[in-house]
């Protein structure tokens, strides 16, 4: 047993998200058979991923304010803080802050057979489609 060294918190990359979006790593695997990955991810207002998939899917417990989850059939749910959304493997789908308020929320992932291939990134949502999306909901 033993206390794990805490790493910086860090700024997401531009190429996959919009607006400003801190990532702290909770849990990464240590082992070549674990796969679990756990991350607490601070969105600004209005701040969102860009659209994504991962290969085991994907759990986020909302732990502050409101969060937006779109996914490609147009669907945007809101989700609170207590709440907990899953995208299953392959869902293409985006995380996003409402424009008024910070969120925060735990992403529990699992590294895919390839670690590399765990998350693939794909465009980015569109201010407009923001939005629109948002309208919907």
């Amino acid at each position: 047993m033993r206390i794990e060294p805490q790493p910086p918190t860090v700024k997401n990359p531009p190429e996959y998200f919009a607006g400003d979006v801190w990532l702290e790593r909770i849990v990464t695997p240590h082992e070549d058979d674990q796969r679990s990955v756990l991350a607490l991810v601070r969105f600004a207002p209005g701040a969102r991923t860009a659209w994504h998939r991962h290969a085991r899917g994907q759990y986020l417990h909302v732990t502050a304010g409101v969060a937006l989850f779109g996914t490609r059939d147009g669907t945007v749910i809101e989700v609170h803080a207590g709440q907990t959304a899953y995208a299953a493997p392959g869902e293409e789908h985006w995380h996003a802050a409402t424009p008024d308020g910070f969120m925060e929320h735990l992403a529990v992932t699992e590294n895919g057979d390839d670690p590399d291939n765990t998350t693939v990134w794909l465009e980015h949502v569109s201010d407009a489609d923001y939005r629109r999306r948002l309208a919907a909901s």
